[in-house]
């Protein structure tokens, strides 16, 4: 039992009123560092203690891995397994909300979430069937702009409207093919609630008491999706310094929002349990030169610590071998682990000198961010015909493959299918069976040809792949019988490395099959089983247990969240931060960079290290290079300019050799 004595021992007098607070609506403003998580599961522990149905709570936040550490950690609270308590992404509930109730809205139940790849190839289709001309198809520009179009941040004007069939088309394709894009998460739960009432009051009936995680990462979508549930019990906490996603939609005004809806109680949590005194000065020196914030000021508990070090390298390669170098003296000298380190940079372009260094000088690292590699086009391509082949109730793959390669199979009849699917009641695979076999088929001989076609080749793979070993070799028969590599080439005319890059991770997928199914543990290599492990694998959050031990290396964005007890930021320049492209976007205001300059620094626990280039490559140049103008907001008492530890080759080889042995042990 959470008792209030009880947690007015664990818990600091800010945060045991924000925990008992649970009526009406509350705004937690949870600075770097101050036990926010803390908080919100004590909360939620302390709410089901005085009697709250665990049904009547939902708890929203932004990523799988917080809402399962939440989750993890009120189980751990209350020793309960809490079935009916929802803790969730805003995205994983409005899935919910959908499963639930998208008939509603004219889609059928078993609909499918597109992820990128699924969204890129039915632009590039859409662009191909209006004929637009290559030189208008820039996909990140369009991609972008259905987006912003559909969650209301931008409208249709002279610039962007010869887009509009286009993003007409990709709408009415989504629903043709029973899908939904990541946009869609958000949008269409809102307009489930707004079109039927009822769905509405089902959700605010259930859920009396919400709380929101991170709530100045909120967009105007998921503000209003909150809105629409919450009655009066709603608690959100989150911290505007630590606002650095608007470019996704994301908008820390929607604090003022809340305050302006609801009648509120604001309560501040300042006390840092992360960093040390002098990190938290400098991080306070920097934001203070805001303006547009809440007023508040982290302290410590932590002692002062060490002066934060700034080194001007002559350029990027001096600097990664700075970083490198001094990885390797602090390791050595404070008997640290590679864990924990986290190097931070604010664009993806730094890392390829810093991995080099690291290479060079045996520094295992791991590299945050990227796609991984199941979600790659040409591997999920390859995954869903296996996938179909093993189970013809697929739909979902069924509709991924049925025309890639391109076979003759497009918009007009996947309707055919869809509506032979609907009036037999049946499968899209029996659909087509049906439509080939019919007497009064409405397809034409041409259509019913290439149906026949595909079923043929789908059958045939099926025969060769659930019979006998040697998948590998058969997989790859598969991918050329289908001419994979002639879909590649066109797809990517203009591109041969592109088309060499796919085919080589296709090859790579291959081998780790080969792999699998000659590994003597391995009793049973048949498709189903590989198919299984493929599912728990693309599932896993990256969480690799082999990362431990490694350094850690990634943009200032992919780090919130996160703290290292060393931190180097690279990179500290004009151009670089502030990014020179958010500068001329936002008009010459630097107040997200700084607060993202801000995140950077609240990431240390012990040890701060920041480089400034004096000089940076820009494309086939080298030009000077300007410190940051952040650096100078750092009160000088704090700072002081250093070199690296120079250590010796056998120095480096020892500290390998330990590395390779902690591995072995662990394996």
């Amino acid at each position: 039992m959470l008792d209030l004595e009880t947690l007015k021992k664990e818990l600091n007098p800010q945060q045991y009123r924000a925990v008992t607070t649970t009526d009406g609506a509350i705004l937690i403003i949870a600075g770097a560092g101050s036990g926010k998580t803390r908080v919100i599961t004590f909360r939620i522990a302390h709410m089901l203690d005085k009697g709250i149905p665990q049904s009547q709570i939902l708890a929203l936040t932004f990523t799988n891995k917080a809402a399962k550490e939440m989750s993890d950690r009120i189980k751990g609270l209350t020793q309960k397994k809490l079935q009916n308590l929802t803790v969730s992404t805003f995205h994983a509930f409005g899935v919910k909300v959908l499963r639930a109730d998208i008939e509603q809205l004219g889609y059928r139940e078993n609909f499918s979430i597109y992820d990128e790849t699924d969204r890129v190839a039915l632009i590039k289709e859409c662009g191909r069937e209006l004929k637009f001309s290559p030189e208008a198809m820039d996909i990140y520009t369009i991609g972008n702009l259905i987006s912003n179009i559909k969650t209301g941040r931008k409208n249709w004007d002279t610039m962007n409207d010869m887009y509009r069939p286009l993003y007409e088309s990709y709408q009415e394709g989504l629903k043709l093919y029973n899908a939904v894009d990541f946009d869609d998460l958000i949008v269409l739960p809102i307009k489930l609630f707004k079109e039927h009432p009822e769905v509405l009051a089902k959700y605010r009936d259930r859920y009396k008491y919400i709380m929101v995680d991170e709530f100045q990462d909120t967009s105007h979508q998921q503000y209003e999706f909150m809105h629409l549930l919450a009655d009066q019990n709603v608690a959100v906490v989150g911290d505007d310094d630590q606002s650095i996603y608007s470019w996704r939609g994301a908008d820390y005004q929607n604090i003022v929002n809340f305050e302006h809806d609801f009648k509120v109680t604001e309560i501040r949590l300042e006390q840092n349990y992360r960093s040390t005194g002098t990190i938290l000065e400098a991080a306070n020196g920097v934001i203070s030169h805001n303006t547009n914030r809440k007023d508040k000021k982290l302290w410590s508990g932590n002692g002062a610590g060490k002066p934060i070090e700034i080194f001007m390298p002559e350029n990027e390669t001096d600097e990664a071998d700075f970083i490198a170098e001094s990885i390797l003296g602090i390791a050595l000298e404070e008997k640290r682990k590679y864990d924990d380190f986290g190097v931070l940079m604010r664009a993806n372009t730094q890392s390829r000198f810093i991995e080099e260094a690291f290479l060079q000088n045996n520094i295992p690292y791991t590299m945050s961010g990227g796609t991984s590699f199941f979600e790659r086009k040409e591997i999920k391509d390859v995954i869903s015909y296996l996938r179909f082949i093993s189970n013809h109730d697929d739909d979902i793959n069924l509709l991924r493959i049925i025309n890639t390669p391109r076979r003759g199979i497009g918009r007009a009849a996947i309707q055919l299918l869809n509506d032979e699917a609907e009036l037999q009641g049946c499968t899209m695979w029996n659909a087509i069976i049906s439509l080939i076999n019919r007497q009064d088929s409405p397809a034409n001989d041409a259509l019913k040809d290439d149906l026949q076609e595909f079923v043929n080749l789908i059958e045939n793979q099926r025969q060769k792949l659930l019979s006998g070993r040697g998948l590998a070799n058969k997989v790859r028969q598969m991918v050329e019988d289908i001419n994979y590599k002639d879909h590649l080439i066109s797809e990517y005319s203009k591109s041969e490395k592109a088309v060499r890059f796919k085919l080589l991770n296709i090859e790579s997928l291959l081998n780790s099959m080969d792999i699998w199914e000659n590994d003597p543990d391995n009793s049973n290599p048949s498709l189903f089983n590989y198919l299984n492990r493929i599912t728990l694998l693309s599932r896993d959050n990256g969480d690799d247990e082999n990362d431990k031990g490694k350094v850690n290396l990634m943009t200032i964005h992919a780090s919130k969240g996160l703290e290292f007890p060393v931190v180097f930021i690279a990179g500290a320049e004009e151009g670089l931060i502030p990014h020179a492209r958010s500068v001329e976007e936002n008009g010459g205001n630097v107040e997200e960079e700084r607060r993202l300059f801000y995140v950077a620094i609240t990431r240390a626990r012990d040890k701060l290290i920041i480089s400034a280039c004096r000089k940076r490559r820009r494309g086939q140049m080298v030009a000077e290079a300007e410190p940051s103008r952040f650096l100078d907001e750092i009160p000088s008492n704090l700072v002081e300019y250093h070199e690296p530890k120079q250590i010796t080759e056998e120095e480096t080889g020892q500290m390998f050799s330990d590395f390779l042995s902690q591995l072995k042990a662990k394996g």
